[in-house]
């Protein structure tokens, strides 16, 4: 499970249950973290420590923060920093071999993403950046955390990405990129980051997915059973690995598990697999 901050009501009711857990580091508490290991000390005593019986998994800093984005610019300089000081205050507490420090970006971070093998990161944000995090999680062999959708490309060209290939439909091969054949558009962006992290030093970088999904209202090609065979197809997919990495399986996060229905715009209230009164929307089926 994926929480995007640490809810005590929540992380109380996950003790003991066996589920894995990402926590994320709020964006309005990464400024304070990135300014000592003490700052980050008592996030983790509050957080962490204090919640014995929740299985952490990961610690993530941040959710889709850029130098790109105007209301996370002034956060971005602080993420590395706060990524390194949350990892010494780990080792310093004898959980740095069982927690991994990540934080969640999005695809804007890609400059190039087709064909895959071209994939590479936007250089206006490499140096300050992207190049830190990525030689944090090289040296700490920790996972890049991406948050993935195929919905946001497919609506912005429906000239040339089919429905079927955004939603792992397609019945044949839809994009040749040297020895490698793409059936879905989910694959080819993860290739495309991955050959992003090749280009950029980061070549034995896990991708863990940390959101995927499809809305099944607010907009084009939204329905309930739109949704359904979405996220069906991406569970069953991913234990197959990409193209580029075979048979290795993809760690991902469906997004997202409850509606939120006081967001805005439309679009994105409607993500979950349960509607805002806790019904579910529909079955999802394991092959």
């Amino acid at each position: 499970m994926r929480l995007y901050n640490p809810n005590q009501a929540i992380l109380q009711a996950l003790r003991g249950s066996g589920i894995s857990v990402i926590v994320g580091v709020p964006n309005e508490d990464i400024q304070r973290i990135a300014q000592s290991v003490g700052a980050a000390q008592a996030w983790l005593q509050q957080n962490i420590l204090n919640n014995a019986g929740v299985d952490f998994r990961y610690i993530a800093v941040g959710n889709e923060i850029s130098p790109l984005d105007g209301g996370s610019a002034r956060i971005a300089p602080c993420v590395p920093p706060a990524m390194y000081n949350i990892k010494a205050a780990l080792n310093r507490a004898g959980l740095g071999h069982k927690i991994k420090v990540s934080t969640a970006l999005s695809t804007g971070i890609l400059a190039q993403s087709f064909p895959p093998s071209a994939g590479s990161f936007r250089p206006e944000i490499r140096p300050s950046f992207l190049d830190p995090i990525i030689e944090f999680l090289v040296n700490s062999q920790f996972p890049l955390l991406l948050n993935v959708y195929t919905y946001f490309p497919y609506i912005d060209n429906l000239k040339d990405i089919s429905l079927e290939y955004a939603t792992f439909t397609s019945p044949s091969v839809v994009v040749r990129d040297g020895p490698f054949q793409y059936q879905n558009l989910f694959d080819a962006i993860v290739d495309a980051t991955y050959a992003a992290l090749e280009k950029a030093g980061g070549a034995n970088v896990e991708i863990v997915v940390s959101e995927s999904g499809w809305p099944s209202a607010g907009g084009t090609a939204t329905s309930v059973d739109a949704a359904r065979i979405y996220n069906t197809n991406l569970i069953n997919h991913v234990r197959g690995g990409t193209p580029k990495r075979p048979g290795k399986p993809i760690e991902a996060y469906v997004f997202d598990l409850i509606d939120e229905d006081q967001k805005s715009p439309e679009i994105e209230k409607h993500w979950g697999l349960f509607y805002a009164n806790k019904q579910p929307k529909y079955p999802i089926t394991f092959a």
